[in-house]
């Protein structure tokens, strides 16, 4: 039973102040705020000052050394660096800045990742892995991972309510790896890379994520960095990280909203931000973790594979390579579509003696996922009615999705003819923006104090077992926050109070994320109703929640103990993960040293 909800009054008038004035406060509340701190002596010139010390004294440790930033991005990953007051961003294999987001497994147990991973796909189609940033933090039974599964060559299995990537190692030997350790092997590439080019070790970075990215899918991105090596210092979100990159660019307005439009392989994000000078506020956030490149690739081979079995009679849809062949050449198609009116797509080969060769238009591709697109602009629409229905002064579009000129079109039209800002590379900006906030958290040289005020994307609800249900965080709300509850027990000698948490944006709270299930325990035993435990929800600044618990009558919070079911790797998983990446490692040392051996003799 909850009690009651605890008022704080911890806002001070200079985060009053910056909140009015960065979601556009009437003309008296900004009066109110300047009166209040004049006698206070607050400014705000100051005020930019006052944040930077505090962000700086709470932030900058010693022994970080390089702080990286990392983008994990569905379809591509890539890390930059800020040196000297200038981001670099890193390059490695063949001198490119990406790597793909695939990680392989051959059947001497090596293990690829990037480009050598991707390269293979069509012959080792069961061992290799993609779109793992669709599977991490989510359950099995997730519509969703259900949905995404029917697309992937690899085996996708249930342990413990969650999804499982089988790899066959051999014919007779079978291991399986949580999304976590998958990822964890992507961002050890990206670290260790990042490690060659800097000529010194890595332990530190920033990583950006979906905007819409939900508290299990942010914690599971620590874990995989921690099973990486790598203590993850800030999570971004990517639409937030490319904002931040735009006082480097000295071309934008210095004050106004920016509407941020993330589209890539995988994922949709968009928000609207508020900046005043080098200070960013996020006014609203949304977005779909599902809906991408990726989708857009899934209708045209749909298509094609029923136009091949009109023509054909054959059917693909269970040929892993006849697949892979399709997908790849599809993704190479989409991007043509983008500069020219019509494409052909012809594979020698194709599948049993047959080859395929089929023309497809700009239009039947934007006929095909048209629903898609209709999608994405109701999204747009619902994060004006969330922002209240302010302008954008300026647009910025991240992702390579962003490149097809349906959505060009139709973002232009929506804002009246505004073109989205030139000089912004689609493909790195958020990475160059999180490069940026690395430098200033890790206290780097010359390093921009560019201050990012972000929010807690998705509302927080609790319910009791008796049903009551109360809203925790509202969504749209400035992190870090913290809501304060005061429960109590229902019966006499109640020892344990359970609830539950649920995040989402759903009216009926069932049809929402189950963040989990907790249990206070270790309640004195007293008469129902005399019990007062007090509860402290709090959203960190990476977006994460966090609870402590205390006895308000003997002001005790040792003996509150809450126990949680939540989906999440235990300290003993992450630690064995870590080992088992370092005998991957190891191993696949081993494996390649006759081949560096013999490259050296042949040089």
């Amino acid at each position: 039973m909850i009690l009651y909800e605890k008022k704080e009054e911890h806002e001070t008038a200079l985060i009053n102040r910056r909140r009015v004035m960065c979601r556009g406060g009437t003309k008296a509340e900004k009066q109110k705020y300047e009166e209040e701190e004049k006698q206070k002596n607050i400014h705000w010139t100051t005020t930019k000052t006052f944040y930077i010390t505090r962000i700086k004294i709470l932030t900058t440790k010693k022994g970080y050394g390089a702080t990286i930033a990392i983008h994990f991005g569905t379809t591509n990953s890539c890390v930059g660096f800020l040196k000297d007051g200038n981001v670099e961003i890193i390059t490695a294999d063949q001198h490119k800045q990406f790597i793909p987001s695939y990680v392989a497994f051959l059947s001497n147990g090596e293990q690829l990742i990037g480009d050598a991973a991707k390269n293979q796909l069509i012959l080792n189609s069961e061992n290799t892995i993609f779109d793992i940033k669709r599977l991490i933090g989510r359950e099995f039974n997730d519509p969703i991972v259900q949905q995404n599964i029917k697309h992937y060559p690899f085996k996708v299995i249930e342990k413990n309510s969650k999804p499982m990537i089988q790899i066959n190692i051999s014919k007779n030997e079978q291991k399986i790896f949580p999304p976590e350790e998958i990822l964890a092997m992507i961002l050890k590439k990206l670290r260790e890379n990042a490690e060659v080019y800097l000529k010194q070790q890595v332990t530190h970075a920033v990583v950006t994520v979906p905007a819409y990215f939900n508290n299990a899918q942010r914690q599971a991105t620590i874990y995989a960095g921690t099973i990486a090596g790598l203590n993850i210092i800030r999570i971004i979100n990517e639409t937030t990280a490319a904002a931040a990159c735009l006082p480097t660019l000295n071309m934008t307005k210095k004050e106004g909203n920016i509407l941020v439009f993330h589209l890539d392989g995988g994922i949709f994000d968009i928000s609207l931000i508020k900046r005043q000078n080098d200070i960013f506020q996020v006014i609203a956030t949304i977005g779909n973790t599902n809906l991408g490149g990726e989708d857009f690739n899934h209708r045209v081979m749909k298509y094609l594979i029923k136009l091949f079995k009109n023509k054909t009679g054959k059917d693909i849809r269970n040929d892993n390579q006849a697949i892979e062949k399709l997908r790849f050449e599809v993704e190479k198609i989409k991007r043509i579509l983008s500069s020219e009116y019509e494409a052909k797509i012809e594979i020698e080969s194709f599948f049993d003696n047959e080859n395929f060769s089929e023309n497809l238009t700009r239009a039947k591709f934007e006929e095909l996922n048209l629903d898609f697109f209709r999608l994405i602009m109701q999204l747009v629409e619902k994060l004006l009615d969330d922002a209240k229905r302010l302008t954008a002064d300026e647009i910025v579009f991240i992702g390579g999705s962003t490149r097809i000129p349906k959505i060009q079109q139709l973002i232009k039209q929506r804002f009246y003819g505004k073109e989205p800002l030139d000089g912004i590379n689609v493909d790195t900006a958020a990475v160059y923006g999180a490069a940026l906030q690395a430098g200033f958290l890790s206290g780097a040289k010359n390093a921009p104090a560019i201050i990012l005020f972000d929010i807690n994307p998705l509302r927080m609800d609790i319910q009791t077992v008796n049903g009551e249900v109360t809203e925790i965080i509202q969504c749209n709300r400035i992190i870090p926050t913290k809501k304060i509850q005061v429960f109590s027990t229902t019966n006499d000698n109640q020892q344990t109070i359970p609830f539950q948490i649920f995040e989402g944006e759903n009216q009926n709270i069932r049809d929402n994320h189950v963040l989990g299930k907790f249990e206070l325990n270790g309640i004195p035993p007293a008469p129902q109703g005399i019990p007062q435990i007090e509860v402290t929800f709090l959203i960190d600044v990476n977006g994460i929640l966090k609870m402590t618990a205390e006895d308000k009558r003997t002001t005790n919070s040792n003996n509150i103990i809450i126990n949680s079911n939540r989906n999440r790797l235990s300290s003993e998983e992450i630690n064995f993960m870590t080992k088992d990446s370092k005998k991957l490692a190891d191993k696949d040392k081993k494996l390649k040293e006759p081949v560096d051996v013999k490259n050296e003799l042949e040089l």
